[in-house]
């Protein structure tokens, strides 16, 4: 059966965005501290079409996220661009430029309806505006039979755990304090049937593997 995957990195003291978030800094106010273990990564400059990089044990866990992917889910913080209705004038395309990494379609959950577009790479963006299981539904039909990616940001991740859609998640812990943010478990009690199944230390990050049980 296809699953759906969260991967997401978090801050020792449970953030996965900085305060202040906006267009011009959308991790908000140290934010990207919690990505800096990957950027080097050869796992990671592949995708996005650069080359070189380094392989350490992180990059297994890089890899296997990645592994068998047919679509990806998101919410509209992830997909970035101004808040409110989209400008028709001058359209917010992502932050990935002409070639985003996913090469295979991606739904961005929103309020505010808008046409589907393809950029290169055969990466299609659907804007779904009827909910998280509207979402997940277009993604698993798209998939063709494989497991779906869910993307940030905390919100939409955080309702989709709630929910218990989430078949794994593999959180990055990232020994950086942000202080104030956006929390992925911002008022959760419950893993809902999450279990931890494997954890692998580096010292610039831990990643913990969680399976539905």
């Amino acid at each position: 059966m296809p699953k759906l995957r969260l991967k997401i990195s978090m801050s020792l003291d449970g953030f996965v965005a900085g305060r202040n978030q906006s267009v011009e800094n959308p991790l908000g106010e140290g934010g990207m501290k919690l990505h800096e273990w990957v950027f080097p990564l050869a796992a990671w400059r592949a995708p996005m079409g650069l080359d070189g990089g380094e392989v350490n044990a992180s990059s297994k866990v890089v890899e296997e996220t990645q592994a068998n992917i047919g679509a990806t889910v998101m919410g509209r913080n992830m997909f970035g661009g101004h808040p409110g209705p989209w400008d028709k004038q001058n359209p917010w395309m992502g932050w990935w430029g002409e070639n985003p990494p996913f090469h295979h379609p991606v739904f961005v959950i929103t309020h505010h309806p808008r046409p589907s577009f393809q950029l290169a790479g055969d990466t299609v963006f659907h804007f779904i505006t009827d909910g998280i299981h509207s979402a997940l539904d277009q993604a698993l039909r798209a998939a063709h039979g494989k497991d779906v990616s869910l993307g940030g940001g905390a919100s939409t991740a955080r309702q989709y755990l709630q929910a218990g859609l989430v078949d794994e998640m593999e959180i990055n812990l990232v020994p950086v304090l942000l202080g104030k943010g956006e929390r992925l478990f911002d008022g959760q009690t419950d893993l809902h049937g999450l279990t931890l199944t494997r954890t692998v230390a580096m010292p610039a990050v831990t990643h913990l593997k969680y399976v539905r049980s």
